[in-house]
């Protein structure tokens, strides 16, 4: 497995490797292009020299939004984005030991492995990730990134259709980011 959301080589290797930067990443998905977005988590790894739970949480609040706001920037909202990063972080720290992956691989309370209902439940729990952006991290962690909790397409929803050109989930090269934009596109349009 390996992502192709960026375009950046270094950047996708590590959203591949690293589950907390893949989080980050989606996160940080909004009101900027998703490359933008996603490579996001390698801009903080390059400034702060680590992208750990802990080295997030534990960073001074104002000299994280400095590393947000250092050109280029990591989002266009470097206060806002910063303060959610680190919540995120600390979330991730208190509640998931540090690991990112136990979100969508730590058994349930009686022991069973989780399924996509129990992982969307999780996800909705985080900062900013609402019902939407829950199902899409879901359906990439579906997708492109190995999970195969029991009833992730339905948990999914729309974002979890096999063959669809919905979201960051469906793009895996520049053929893929296209047919993307064009349904974000057609979507909004129809919308209005």
């Amino acid at each position: 497995m390996a992502l192709n959301i960026t375009g950046d080589a270094r950047a996708d290797q590590l959203l591949t490797n690293d589950p907390f930067a893949l989080l980050v990443g989606m996160l940080l998905d909004q009101q900027v292009t998703m490359e933008t977005a996603f490579a996001g988590p390698a801009k903080i790894a390059d400034r702060m020299g680590s992208l750990t739970p802990a080295a997030v949480a534990s960073a001074d609040p104002d000299e994280f939004v400095e590393v947000f706001r250092q050109t280029p920037a990591v989002h266009r909202f470097p206060g806002s984005m910063a303060g959610r990063v680190q919540a995120l972080a600390e979330i991730v720290r208190d509640e998931w030991g540090g690991d990112a992956a136990a979100i969508w691989t730590a058994p349930t309370d009686d022991g069973s492995a989780p399924t996509g209902a129990d992982v969307l439940r999780r996800l909705k729990g985080l900062p900013g990730f609402g019902e939407q952006k829950a199902r899409i991290f879901l359906a990439l962690l579906g997708k492109q990134y190995g999970l195969e909790a029991d009833g992730w397409r339905e948990a999914a929803g729309d974002y979890g259709v096999e063959g669809s050109y919905k979201s960051v989930a469906d793009i895996v090269d520049a053929d893929s980011l296209a047919r993307v934009r064009e349904a974000k596109k057609a979507a909004k349009a129809k919308s209005k």
